[in-house]
């Protein structure tokens, strides 16, 4: 997830939903907890999911910094609806990623047996291990592939610790799948490989250096970059483009060579992005666009508030559901990826905003 505090040659960029924001807990009351997101405003976690994580509330006190998951823009009474639950979700498929990537070995308890394999949780996510994926030991050795004896012999496993690696992260999916066969020669550490004594990238690096680098990997969620010998970084989905992105292995492959410019840097690990490059389309056409202009647009995309309509590359608004009788009403007159003329309601360039009605 990109930090939406972070800085772009000094200008703040904005949130966007599903991006993580970093702010100082305001207040907590019974039913809502209240962030400062300056300058962008004023977060709240309330409802739901304010009950659901009650017991990390418990150890969160006023003036704490905290990190937590954007998931409405103009939620609550104007206030930036957040979730800390989905902020640690994405973290922990992010983990998953890193570990795969790196070849991590992980010890982890089985939970069951099924007739295809055993199902082991990794940070409250639930994973497979298919039974062809188990080491040697392991495998159940059966004579005609009874499959009842196979799940016996599975079964006797339950309980017991195994060695695995991931070789599948699907966080879209949830589908998280480990292997048996592997060499033990990583444990977890930091995303650093080894190779030399480890030095604080702090010391190195720092946020608004451009460094070219090579595709080490292509994840649902971004591209794993390497940009020294021994240092790779992530360039999450949201930090590739400044246009809708949704499959980045359309984009990049293993090997490609890309210029990134680096977002955050930690003493282990350091954040990468693509589109920071770029000049924010947004501040670009400030001038070109107000309200009641004509434009024409494609439908790039449907969501529960309607359409989101693409009026050049990064440039998009929303076409309000309201402005139909439902959904599908919606759906069947505005098709994906065709181009219709639009009536602009709100233009704020600023706050990255736009809101159209298709012109009939």
């Amino acid at each position: 997830m990109s930090e939406m505090n972070t800085i772009f040659d000094g200008v703040a960029v904005p949130f966007a939903v599903g991006d993580n924001a970093e702010g100082v807990v305001l207040d907590i009351d019974r039913n809502s907890m209240f962030i400062d997101l300056s300058p962008f405003g004023t977060g709240i976690i309330f409802g739901r999911e304010f009950l659901t994580i009650k017991d990390i509330i418990k150890n969160i006190n006023i003036g704490d910094t905290i990190t937590a998951q954007v998931v409405e823009l103009e939620g609550e009474e104007g206030y930036i609806e957040l979730s800390l639950k989905e902020a640690r979700k994405a973290t922990i498929w992010k983990e998953a990623a890193d570990y795969m990537k790196d070849g991590t070995v992980l010890s982890l308890p089985v939970q069951e047996a099924n007739k295809g394999g055993l199902m082991i949780t990794w940070q409250g996510v639930r994973g497979f291990l298919p039974a062809s994926q188990l080491g040697p030991n392991n495998y159940p050795q059966v004579s005609g592939g009874d499959k009842a004896r196979i799940l016996l012999e599975l079964e006797k496993l339950v309980g017991n610790k195994i060695d695995v690696q991931i070789i599948t992260v699907d966080p879209q999916e949830e589908k998280l799948i480990f292997s048996e066969k592997h060499d033990g020669a990583k444990r977890p550490q930091a995303r650093r490989s080894s190779g030399g004594p480890k030095q604080d990238l702090t010391e190195l690096y720092n946020v608004g250096d451009k460094v070219t680098g090579s595709v080490t990997g292509v994840v649902d969620f971004g591209v794993f970059v390497r940009v020294a010998d021994n240092l790779e970084g992530l360039v999450h989905i949201s930090e590739i483009s400044w246009s809708l992105v949704e499959h980045p292995e359309k984009m990049y492959k293993v090997g490609d060579e890309v210029e990134v410019k680096i977002i955050e840097v930690e003493p282990s690990k350091v954040s990468l992005s693509i589109k920071a490059l770029k000049d924010n389309p947004w501040s670009v056409v400030k001038d070109k666009y107000k309200k009641d202009q004509e434009v024409e647009a494609v439908v790039i995309r449907y969501n529960e508030h309607g359409a989101l309509v693409s009026v050049e590359e990064g440039v998009a608004g929303l076409v309000h559901v309201s402005d139909f009788e439902t959904l599908d009403a919606l759906k069947s007159e505005l098709s994906l990826g065709t181009s219709y003329k639009f009536k602009i309601n709100v233009f704020d360039a600023d706050k990255q905003k736009m809101t159209l009605s298709l012109q009939k």
